[in-house]
């Protein structure tokens, strides 16, 4: 991205995880950021830091190569009508529209522009605010290999990518976009559990989060399946075994799949 300028429409936590990524790696100078939104106190601490605040969305479209939508879909409507005229004169490989919003397609994101610009969606998870996120990506035909290198390797600044085709963007969220607060619930109901039994709510939450990373390095390293990994851990009549009956009789593998399709539906309802 050098001698490109970033845009940022929206700062909210995503954004400032993004732009303090780029900024702590200097993938991307300070004067190369510009940032609009509504209150200046979002985006204080990156214009302490030299990125440029700017007063209007068509103020920061005419100066922008790259512009990233980190707003809601709901608001979308409202930003597309002062953006629309601000990007009327460009020619649509001028302008590079990166979204994080989940639901909203490439369909609807060239409609609301009138333009074939080139377009990549993102979804990111809050993990991303420790450099610790998951971010799946895709693009429509017409952004460069380079293009999308680029853009890939900012959001590597906060954790890892992967490129998946638009087909499957409503499903991911559920995969990597929305299931960090099933595991936040988890570890609450757990933690609760715990201190119920006399045990220090600190100390349980520490124990927790270190099985979720034990967990997770066994399997990423261990070559078995997650089938395989259950098994080992579970003797028939045992602890774990007890556990998972429960979870069985109350239908856990139905009800989590239930939660995933309503995810994937509710991203489907919020395309414009």
């Amino acid at each position: 991205m050098e001698n490109k300028k970033l845009g940022f429409i929206g700062i909210g936590n995503m954004a400032a995880a993004i732009i303090e990524g780029i900024l702590s790696t200097n993938a991307v100078s300070p004067e190369h950021i510009c940032m609009y939104n509504p209150h200046f106190e979002k985006m204080q601490r990156f214009a302490e830091r030299g990125c440029v605040v700017c007063d209007s969305i068509s103020a920061l479209a005419a100066g922008c190569d790259v512009i990233f939508l980190c707003i809601k879909p709901q608001a979308f409507p409202a930003v597309f009508e002062e953006l629309k005229p601000a990007v009327a004169n460009k020619k649509a490989s001028d302008v590079l529209f990166v979204s994080i919003a989940a639901g909203i397609t490439f369909k609807n994101l060239r409609d609301a522009l009138g333009s074939a610009c080139g377009c990549v969606r993102a979804m990111p998870n809050t993990p991303l605010l420790l450099g610790e996120g998951a971010t799946a990506l895709c693009r429509t035909e017409n952004v460069p290999d380079a293009s999308f290198r680029e853009i890939s390797r900012i959001f590597s600044c906060c954790g890892i990518v992967r490129e998946i085709d638009e087909a499957q963007m409503n499903a991911v969220i559920a995969v990597s976009g929305s299931s960090p607060a099933c595991l936040y619930r988890l570890a609450a109901l757990t933690c609760g559990y715990a201190e119920q039994r006399g045990i220090d709510r600190e100390a349980a939450l520490e124990l927790f989060c270190q099985t979720l990373k034990g967990s997770a390095d066994m399997l990423l390293k261990s070559g078995k399946t997650p089938q395989a990994l259950i098994d080992m851990v579970t003797s028939k009549g045992g602890t774990t075994f007890a556990l998972l009956d429960v979870l069985d009789q109350k239908d856990f593998d139905g009800t989590m799949e239930a939660a995933f399709t309503a995810c994937e539906k509710r991203a489907e309802e919020l395309s414009i």
